[in-house]
């Protein structure tokens, strides 16, 4: 992957921000309309009839003929399988919805929607050539960097609008959305928020403190290693000082190892939970089931992001609806979903060039970012071959 040192961000007006908001084409396709492809060129009338493996190639909706074209060929798939999508991660639930009320010939599998990018990569590789195989990814760069062999080249039609520094230049990757590292808190149980990484060794936050998974497998989980080594004098590259607060936070007895969800927040069972702003403010929203005592809050110090990667997947079963999805997801309609969500979309700087950006959902989730800490492609590489050692090591985990 690329090695980009590209900084964007949020600082004080982000946490208050945030504050705010938790304040309130068949086998012979017909002729179809000329449509634009990734390279700007518009495609001819008449549809392209791939077969299955020409169809797992295609690098644009051109190939197909057009966007129309590979409607067609989408619907006549009429599958798409994902894979960790939780329907509070980032509004996926709105997504996937929207997805098959705009294409209601396509039904969608979501498959182990709790899941971790470690997992994706692993039914990639073990679900190989079955029709059950992930056709497509929303996965952590240190988990994809190991795993380049399960994507294959697509570019959607606005790919202008992703910047540069936010995609592989031929097309394997590219970034969907980020969030903050942030403290979620029943506030029902914690009488004083929390304000900084430090006041969560303190003895009011007794077996409180959870993160999602470990971060052996999941991005979430890691990036929250790397706020904590922000935090106490470590950097990108050197991760130590993360790993020991966390050995801290277990010695003080306020970690629990437990896996954070919405089900365990509801309950009371992980009353504190490290994780992306994102999903601390669905997880406290009434709407989604969540707990409406569930606050978010961004710690003081190092505002850390870290974006996930959208991918088509290598030898896709539904090549068609897979490369569909892709085009649905950089609509501004559906990056607007990413933002109302609190997740800043990668196509974020165009759509406010053009006008088309969400103008309520940017202002509640602080305006675009300008300081957020992300880690480069070769020091996310580095983070999680250093993780598989050093946390089991210090947790036992």
């Amino acid at each position: 992957m690329m090695n980009t040192t590209r900084r964007v961000a949020t600082g004080v007006a982000m946490a208050a921000a945030v504050a705010a908001v938790l304040a309130g084409c068949s086998s012979s396709p017909s002729s179809s309309s000329p449509s634009t492809g990734a390279a700007g060129t518009t495609s001819s009338t008449a549809c392209t009839t791939l077969t299955t493996a020409q169809a797992q190639v295609a690098t644009s909706a051109a190939d197909f003929g057009g966007l129309d074209c590979l409607v067609a060929a989408a619907n006549a798939e009429g599958k798409l399988n994902v894979i960790t999508l939780p329907p509070s991660w980032a509004n996926y639930g709105k997504i996937i919805q929207g997805f098959e009320a705009k294409y209601p010939q396509i039904k969608i599998n979501s498959e182990n929607p709790d899941g971790s990018s470690q997992d994706e990569a692993d039914a990639a590789h073990n679900d190989k050539g079955q029709s059950t195989a992930p056709d497509v990814f929303d996965i952590g760069t240190t988990v994809l960097d190991k795993n380049l062999d399960i994507v294959t080249p697509y570019k959607v039609q606005n790919w202008a609008d992703i910047p540069a520094d936010f995609k592989d230049a031929d097309g394997k990757w590219y970034y969907d959305y980020t969030g903050l590292m942030s403290i979620g808190y029943d506030s029902s149980k914690i009488k004083t928020a929390p304000t900084s990484l430090k006041d969560l060794l303190g003895s009011a936050y007794k077996n409180a403190v959870a993160i999602k998974m470990s971060p052996v497998k999941a991005n979430e989980a890691l990036m929250a290693v790397v706020l904590a080594a922000l935090d106490n004098g470590g950097s990108g590259d050197k991760l130590q000082p993360g790993v020991d607060w966390f050995k801290s936070l277990k010695t003080a007895g306020n970690y629990i190892p437990t896996v954070a969800s919405q089900a365990t927040v509801n309950s009371g069972e992980t009353p504190v939970v490290l994780q992306w702003s994102y999903n601390n403010l669905a997880w406290g929203d009434a709407a989604q089931g969540g707990n409406p005592n569930f606050k978010t809050v961004i710690p003081s110090g190092a505002a850390v992001g870290s974006y996930y990667n959208q991918a088509v997947a290598s030898g896709a079963a539904n090549p068609a609806a897979a490369r569909l999805w892709e085009e649905y997801l950089y609509t501004p309609t559906v990056q607007n979903l990413f933002l109302a969500a609190g997740a800043f979309p990668a196509t974020l700087d165009a759509m406010t060039k053009a006008g088309t950006v969400d103008k309520a959902a940017l202002a509640a989730a602080g305006g675009a970012p300008s300081k957020i800490t992300l880690l480069t492609a070769d020091q996310a590489a580095a983070a999680g071959t250093f993780i598989t050692t050093a946390w089991p090591a210090a947790m036992g985990q």
